[in-house]
């Protein structure tokens, strides 16, 4: 048995925690930075970076201390190496190569959007390869067929803005608060989802691909014609997000050849309306569903280590030159969607 500690510092998120290649998370610590980005209503890359700095190695620190363990007691060492802010991305892989080099360890340089694919294996472990896994958060709407550790096939992303990206703004608007994603989520239970008239954009094409854009650009304008309540244009909002996901992921349910579950994992996996659905989605179309615990779909350090332990146990380790990368994708041969933008 392996025990692996694993970094996080890909976005707003310090975290560290320590693993064990049997599914048991030893230790888990993680600091926010929502009092730090809140003025600003969304995260502000060098105040990030700068967090991340401070808090990085007294969180390694306590998470040895609450396992009582020793670095030299680690495997091996498992840090995001991407994507994500640059700024953040490079200071937790430095640490992890400081720490990697000082105990004489092995490095494992993580993929933040295999830390979110892993994660509900961590959560179930009987959970077999392939799956269909709906990845959706802040910077990230895919489509991917899972098929073994290191081994994608995506079939769709977003061609503009991210599903969470989405919540972000919208909460912004609407002045909501931040963190974005739980705010509309709460006001969304006080409204009504059918009072205000907003897209469902690529509901019925062909290809699964998503787009986000468009709605909030109707957010806006419905938020301006200063008709309708805050909280019945969250809940329209949702329920557009929600119909979205379902019709997309229908259509990738037809093409996952050999997928015999359906998978959420990132941060608006967290939102339950999204959860309810997609688990409904499912039982119509006979797969199994999983979704890691809350605590596990937003960034966090245990979906690290165990993305960390999947990958030691396959013996995929990496040189100490391995480079911070802003995007990294899961699928480098995937071709781009038609209409993507930069982003995408």
């Amino acid at each position: 048995m392996a025990l692996i500690l694993g970094i996080e510092s890909s976005c707003d998120e310090t975290a560290a925690a320590l693993v064990t290649s049997d599914g048991k998370v030893l230790a888990h610590r993680l600091a926010g930075q929502e009092e730090a980005h809140r003025p600003f209503g969304g995260v502000v890359p060098e105040l990030a970076a700068r967090a991340h700095v401070e808090m990085a190695t007294p969180l390694v620190e306590g998470a040895l201390a609450d396992a009582g363990v020793t670095l030299a007691d680690v495997d091996a060492i498992a840090a995001t190496a991407g994507p994500g802010l640059i700024g953040g991305v490079m200071v937790g892989l430095i640490t992890g190569k400081a720490l990697a080099h000082a105990a004489n360890k092995p490095l494992i340089a993580v993929n933040h959007l295999e830390g979110h694919a892993l994660s509900p294996r961590l959560a179930d472990r009987s959970l077999a390869f392939p799956y269909l896994l709906l990845l959706v958060s802040g910077g990230h709407c895919q489509l991917l067929l899972v098929r073994g550790v290191g081994d994608y096939r995506r079939l769709a992303t977003t061609i503009d803005d991210a599903a969470g990206e989405a919540f972000d703004k919208t909460a912004k608007l609407l002045g909501l608060g931040f963190p974005g994603g739980p705010a509309v989520e709460a006001a969304a239970r006080l409204g009504d989802a059918k009072a205000v008239p907003l897209p469902r954009p690529l509901a019925g094409s062909a290809e699964p691909h998503f787009s986000f854009a468009g709605l909030k650009s109707a957010v806006l304008r419905a938020r301006d014609a200063a008709i309708y309540k805050p909280e019945d244009i969250a809940a329209s909002f949702q329920q557009a997000v929600v119909d979205c996901l379902i019709d997309r992921t229908t259509r990738a349910i037809d093409i996952a050849d050999g997928a015999t579950a359906l998978v959420v994992a990132g941060g608006v996996a967290a939102n339950q309306a999204v959860r309810g659905a997609l688990s409904g989605l499912a039982e119509r179309s006979g797969l199994a569903f999983a979704a890691p615990p809350l605590w596990l779909c937003t960034d966090n350090g245990a979906m690290i280590a165990w993305a960390g332990a999947e990958r030691f146990a396959a013996g995929m380790i990496d040189d100490m030159d391995v480079p911070a990368r802003a995007r990294w994708p899961l699928d480098p041969t995937a071709e781009k969607a038609r209409g993507a933008g930069v982003k995408a």
